[in-house]
């Protein structure tokens, strides 16, 4: 998707359908939730300062990642999005009591967020590909982008550095720090204040 993002389009149908299949017993296939699954998220959510008021996690799946994010930065308001609704479903299960409504999910495209321009100063994704148009417009002028994978290059939908950084640039967001964890990689960039 990095690379040819006009492809997404052709893709998103079938995408979608795939993970509304595999959200059924997803948590216990990949390890979602665990210390490895997590670990490249965490190590790149301790270089985010100051903490962020509001986060968006894409591609949350069943919200293991935007949950984490609400334990890391528990002022912040949490949103979780995901093209599949049954991945949806579940992450809403998980929610539990939460009175202030500082975690929420929802139905949504990546590639088409149903948020204000500059709405998040942080937005993280773990073993996505990038849609760095939609990523650099709901981000806050010097807000943070996480791009994590579990397994580096080993995890499905892996971006190398080199294209994120690339990627970013051109949208104003300049890479801040990058760095492994256990068999994870991840990247964190900033936007550029104008």
């Amino acid at each position: 998707m990095a690379h040819a993002p006009w492809l997404w389009p052709l893709l998103r149908p079938a995408m979608r359908s795939y993970f509304d299949e595999l959200a059924r017993g997803w948590d216990e296939r990949v390890g979602a939730g665990s210390v490895e699954h997590l670990a490249p998220l965490a190590a790149a959510a301790l270089r985010v300062r100051p903490a962020p008021e509001r986060a968006l996690e894409l591609g949350t799946g069943t919200g293991e990642g935007a949950l984490f994010l609400a334990r890391e930065f528990p002022r912040a308001s949490v949103r979780g999005v995901d093209m599949s609704e049954d991945m949806i479903s579940r992450a809403q299960a998980k929610v539990g009591l939460d009175p202030e409504g500082r975690v929420a999910f929802r139905v949504a495209d990546a590639a088409d967020l149903p948020f204000e321009n500059e709405s998040f100063d942080l937005v993280a994704q773990l073993n996505m590909p990038p849609f760095f148009a939609e990523t650099t417009r709901v981000l806050r002028q010097g807000g943070h982008v996480i791009v994590a994978s579990s397994y580096g290059a080993a995890t499905p939908f892996y971006t190398p550095d080199s294209v994120l950084t690339r990627g970013f640039a051109r949208r104003g967001v300049d890479e801040f720090e990058s760095g492994a964890s256990g068999p994870g990689s991840w990247w964190v960039g900033r936007r550029r204040r104008d």
